[in-house]
């Protein structure tokens, strides 16, 4: 069985401990016939169908039922595929199968009416708009042609309070209002409209047309001015109007405002100045207009804007804060009368990735985190709990993978679901209150996948640029190669700096990178620098340098993993990506061809001033200089060396298909040769399924050195 084999090989040849023997072996280079290869893409499309469902008793979806102590949940049984349906006793973990269907009938409809008084919101008003009736319901804000009105609710009389606005759209005018909470003022905007310039692509074939179709959308590309919003304070008592003591806000637009609990003449509004360099908390007096800043951050670099986390406790007068000033991402309690920082919350040399919930009351918070276990994949996420003085840390999953974690409807209970990605996933039943472990509700049964001999992806490390920094990746293998042959090396490349993007969990089902293995190939993906999830310092790589894409570490990476495993050849390099990989595919044959040897690029943002606004200018700053041209791949075209392939798609409304086709105007002023797909009608794609096979074709010709199967012949 390939199964056995595969596996027995790993064991005494390639994976820790392997023979040295084994690794001094002269490898062949594996180069198949074209009988061989047509096999072998037959065979990917075999282990596509007959890997699906192979994966049972992997995931629990538990349906609580009313009282928050029982829920009922299902799985598929790997005898007949049919469903197997448990009820769980919560408190002690008892499991019993439900045969009976009028009892699960019942189960089913507790569930259902449980979910839907979870779902229940508080009424809404309908008969004004929330942000212009008054919260007493005296007083209405309305905006009559570009001008503050305010309107009385009980006898409609109109007062008129500015004069200033226009209703022309490109004239300045009022809008976006917001109360106190008692009514006493209201906050306006006079905000200086901008009209986004359009960008535009032609459909070729839309049905029942003879002439392709213009298209268009407005789009903001860097450097693309914003709307100003100038903040102005109306008094309902003396119908006084005050220009608000700040610069307008021109970047985003108007802000949640949060007012001081027993004295709301006092509110705090967020703002992130364009470039992204500097965050404040500001506060403002309505009574005066005048301001002054409870929190303000600045950096060098840049501030992630998305990942800044703020929570506001009014009765108490704090907030609470994300930053990574100390150089990794953690949380603050911040005293909002002062500005000053009381205590910070989480430290350590890992990053908080996300906050679930506040407790006030406990003042607790639930969050999750990467890199506190010092002896994992720092990317892999746990949930824990932590008190606002940063005392009673509670990890709430402390068992070795990538967590994730559903609670019951009054968070007395949680399901923890964990797995890596060679490891099956386990779902255990645990207490909130101390995270003890009930019971083991489900382990993965892994039988019918494992006899189908596809391996599992393998994760590896190696040190980065720095020499001391972990670089983390996996690798995905032929299902049935042959250990003293040497494989080509694909990379799946995105180096997009606002996520990572390695998966940490188990994938039951037949992966795109597994496809592509199976041709022949050894398939990697990798996080170098620049990426997010780790230190500030890890991350500031790719600051106004996105032309560096982690390269330098994931070169590194790939010889790593040569090193330690002899059939991966480092002669044979390519790589592939879609949007900034489509980017970062290109830029390695354009800036790094000494080690990468072909490359296929779809949809690619091949040039950071092309591509939309809020995006590039995160990671590339603001104003625009002279670096957006210098690291664009269309400016660099004439360094090609290589084979590329290009794909776009024609109706991209992401990143604008003018991107790729100035790089192809490029290479041809350059007299390059190169590849080139573009497919009607289609949106932001990878090539979708023809696009994904001419991918593929274009590796085992460019790296395997064979010839792909002629389907215009069905071979």
């Amino acid at each position: 069985m390939r199964y056995s084999k595969f596996f027995g090989f790993l064991a005494g040849c390639c994976l820790p401990g392997g023979s040295l023997l084994a690794q001094q072996i002269a490898q062949t280079p594996y180069q198949p016939t074209h009988l061989e290869m047509v096999q072998r893409y037959h065979k990917v499309q075999l282990l596509d169908s007959i890997t699906r469902k192979k994966v049972f008793r992997h995931n629990v979806e538990a349906n609580w039922l009313p009282g928050g102590e029982k829920f009922w949940y299902s799985v598929n049984s790997s005898k007949d595929t049919s469903k197997i349906y448990y009820l769980v006793q919560a408190s002690s973990g008892r499991k019993e199968e439900i045969k009976d269907t009028s009892r699960l009938a019942q189960l089913r409809a507790a569930a259902t009416m449980q979910s839907q008084l979870q779902q229940q919101g508080p009424a809404r008003w309908k008969d004004f708009e929330a942000d212009s009736l008054s919260p007493d319901r005296q007083w209405i804000a309305r905006n009559i042609h570009g001008n503050v009105f305010l309107q009385s609710a009980k006898d409609s009389t109109l007062l008129q309070l500015t004069s200033n606005g226009s209703d022309s759209s490109d004239a300045p005018r009022y809008e976006a209002f917001a109360w106190s909470p008692d009514s006493r003022y209201f906050v306006g905007y006079l905000t200086s409209p901008v009209i986004d310039s359009s960008v535009y692509y032609v459909l070729t074939d839309v049905a029942g047309t003879t002439r392709g179709q213009l298209r268009s959308q407005p789009y903001k590309q860097p450097g693309d001015p914003f709307p100003a919003y100038r903040m102005h304070i109306f008094s309902v008592a003396d119908k006084k109007v005050t220009a608000v003591n700040a610069a307008a806000l021109d970047f985003y637009g108007p802000p949640v405002l949060h007012w001081r609990h027993k004295a709301p003449r006092y509110f705090l509004y967020e703002k992130i100045d364009r470039g992204n360099q500097r965050f404040r908390v500001i506060e403002v007096d309505a009574l005066t207009g005048t301001t002054r800043n409870i929190v303000d951050e600045q950096t060098t670099t840049f501030l992630y804007e998305p990942r800044i986390y703020t929570h506001y406790l009014p009765e108490t007068n704090e907030m609470l804060w994300t930053s990574e000033k100390d150089g990794w991402h953690h949380v603050y309690l911040v005293n909002t009368l002062t500005g000053a920082v009381k205590n910070q919350i989480t430290k350590g040399e890992w990053v908080v990735r996300s906050i679930d919930s506040v407790d006030a009351k406990k003042r607790e918070i639930w969050f999750r985190a990467g890199g506190m276990q010092r002896d994992e994949d720092p990317y892999f996420v746990h949930h824990y709990r932590i008190g606002f003085d940063g005392n009673n840390l509670v990890t709430l999953t402390p068992a070795r993978g990538n967590h994730q974690v559903f609670f019951s409807p009054d968070r007395k209970y949680y399901i923890d679901k964990y797995s890596q990605v060679n490891v099956p996933p386990v779902n255990e039943l645990r207490r909130t209150m101390d995270a003890k472990l009930i019971t083991v509700l489900e382990r993965t049964d892994l039988s019918a996948w494992q006899a189908t001999g596809v391996p599992f992806p393998v994760p590896f490390s190696a040190k980065g640029r720095d020499g001391k920094t972990d670089i983390w990746g996996m690798m995905c293998r032929p299902s049935d190669y042959d250990s003293n042959k040497l494989y080509p090396v694909i990379e799946n490349i995105y180096a997009g700096p606002q996520d990572a993007y390695v998966p940490k969990s188990f994938m039951s089902y037949y992966i795109d990178m597994q496809r592509l293995a199976d041709l022949g190939f050894i398939v990697v993906q990798i996080d170098g620098m620049g990426t997010a999830n780790r230190s500030k310092a890890f991350h500031d790589v790719c600051w106004k340098n996105l032309v560096d894409a982690g390269f330098p570490d994931r070169i590194l990476w790939i010889k790593a993993l040569a090193a330690k495993y002899p059939f991966v050849d480092t002669a044979r390099v390519g790589l592939y990506g879609t949007s900034a990989g489509g980017q970062n595919a290109l830029g390695g044959l354009l800036f790094h061809p000494e080690f990468y040897k072909a490359a296929a690029a779809s949809c690619g943002c091949h040039d950071n001033r092309v591509d939309k606004q809020w995006w590039n200018e995160q990671w590339m700053g603001y104003p625009v200089g002279k670096h957006y041209e210098e690291q664009s791949n269309v400016t660099n075209a004439g360094k090609l060396k290589g084979d590329l392939l290009l794909i776009v798609g024609e109706a991209d409304t992401n990143v604008p298909p003018e991107s790729t086709y100035r790089v192809i105007n490029a290479l041809i002023k350059n007299n390059k040769n190169f590849e080139f797909l573009p497919i009607p009608g289609m949106g932001h794609s990878d090539g979708g399924p023809y696009g994904r096979n001419k991918r593929n074709d274009f590796f085992v010709r460019h790296l395997l050195g064979a010839t792909p199967p002629d389907r215009n012949n069905n071979e």
